[in-house]
């Protein structure tokens, strides 16, 4: 299983500077992607402009929207350019990581209308695939630029319902799924299975999932403020999320591979801290290389 790590942008007071020494520092020990979440009314800082930063000044790294909203970005064609063009400064690393988004808020301030996203984001799907191979084929008009990879940048979505996960099973190369836990993960991830062959899709999707953490003297305490600013509107929800996260080197050695026996094939790690030693020192725990 390879282990990623989120970056620390959806952090309070997270500076432009810290962020790309995290994202160098990510590369240099091994990480396998740099991950982004997603939020409109929060502090989090945008996804893709986050990666392309990422993208400037990474070579090897891969970078993913773990998740985007996509259903806040209304126009497509916008959104087509903008991953095609994450994609291109990065030389093909891009996996566009796609969800439909729950809290009311970002929708409101974002006006855009909560009801009937779920068939919105298979649209998309769909839009995006397509503006990324006219551009491939130099067909005019079309939206440029062409993405590096031949059918343009892998396409993960997200969700736990029925109709996220045949979603993802029908459309997308994969599933990514939220920070819930090993056990909602390998659920998940067998009716993602059974649906895929349900489909008569070939091959195996790709599962990737996320999980929160901070290490060192003061990781409970910046999980515990992390996750619940995060996730205040999510009633008796968080107390699952933070019984899922890791706070001390042993339970982190342990989450991961409770993952790994699920069949996650990609793992990402997103601080619940922003202290750039959070970094190496999950690195070292996990015993990962650069």
């Amino acid at each position: 299983m390879k282990i990623g790590i989120g970056l620390p942008t959806s952090l309070a007071g997270a500076a432009g500077a810290d962020v790309v020494a995290w994202a160098r520092l990510a590369e240099q020990a091994g990480y396998s992607t740099l991950g982004t979440i997603d939020r409109l009314v929060h502090s989090s800082w945008e996804p893709l402009t986050t990666l392309a930063a990422a993208a400037a000044v990474t070579e090897r790294i891969g970078l993913a929207t773990s998740i985007l909203i996509s259903p806040l970005r209304a126009n497509t064609a916008l959104l087509a350019k903008q991953a095609a063009t994450v994609d291109r400064l990065s030389g093909g690393r891009l996996t566009l990581g796609m969800a439909v988004g729950s809290r009311p808020d970002d929708f409101e301030v974002g006006q855009v209308e909560k009801a009937g996203r779920g068939a919105r984001t298979g649209t998309q799907v769909a839009e995006l695939r397509r503006h990324w191979a006219d551009a491939q084929s130099g067909r005019e008009p079309s939206v440029g630029p062409a993405p590096i990879r031949p059918n343009g940048p892998e396409l993960i979505l997200g969700g736990h319902s029925p109709a996220a996960l045949a979603r993802a099973a029908r459309l997308g190369d994969g599933w990514i799924g939220g920070g819930t836990g090993p056990i909602m993960f390998a659920q998940g991830a067998q009716a993602l299975r059974e649906q895929w062959a349900a489909e008569g899709r070939e091959g195996a999707p790709r599962l990737v999932a996320l999980a929160y953490f901070a290490l060192g003297a003061d990781g409970t305490k910046h999980t515990e403020g992390y996750l619940r600013s995060y996730y205040r509107d999510a009633g008796p929800f968080v107390e699952h999320i933070l019984r899922g996260a890791a706070d001390n080197p042993g339970k982190l050695r342990g989450l991961v591979g409770k993952y790994a026996e699920s069949g996650c094939d990609e793992l990402l790690l997103m601080p619940c801290a922003g202290d750039l030693g959070q970094v190496e020192a999950a690195a070292q725990v996990l015993g990962l290389q650069g």
